[in-house]
């Protein structure tokens, strides 16, 4: 299947080299090991089609992210043995997205990564992660 394309786009230029190491790959989507990981084993899910906005993604793929997603986080499981996983998206420039291409985080966590995960994904801002 041909899927939309953007110049100068690095993760639709990964998408298209038949070179690339995918760690997941579905009908529409496809997974890899993200170019600057915050831990070992990040990985990022893409879109196959070069998607910028979360409701351009049809519903039906949903359970196609789910399946992906269970796929890589066995892969890091069995390769990489975290503790735990923090798993999203950064929609927008104001949350943090530098690639205009939609992606879905994986990112193994590890006690002692930081020194107080409390709040988890709540800790973007720092001074609302306390419960």
């Amino acid at each position: 299947m041909e899927y939309e394309r953007a110049p100068d786009c690095p993760f639709c230029d990964i998408i298209h080299d038949e070179s690339a190491k995918l760690m997941v790959e579905t009908e529409h989507l496809a997974g890899f090991r993200d170019a600057y990981p915050v831990n070992p084993g990040h990985i990022l899910i893409i879109p196959r089609a070069h998607l910028t906005r979360f409701d351009a993604i049809p519903d039906i793929w949903g359970d196609e992210l789910l399946t992906a997603t269970s796929t890589v986080k066995d892969q890091l499981d069995q390769k990489h043995d975290p503790d735990g996983y923090n798993m999203g998206m950064n929609l927008g420039e104001s949350a943090g997205q530098t690639i205009d291409h939609l992606h879905w985080h994986v990112i193994p966590r590890y006690t002692g990564d930081v020194s107080d995960p409390e709040g988890g994904i709540r800790g973007v801002i720092p001074e609302e992660r306390k419960y």
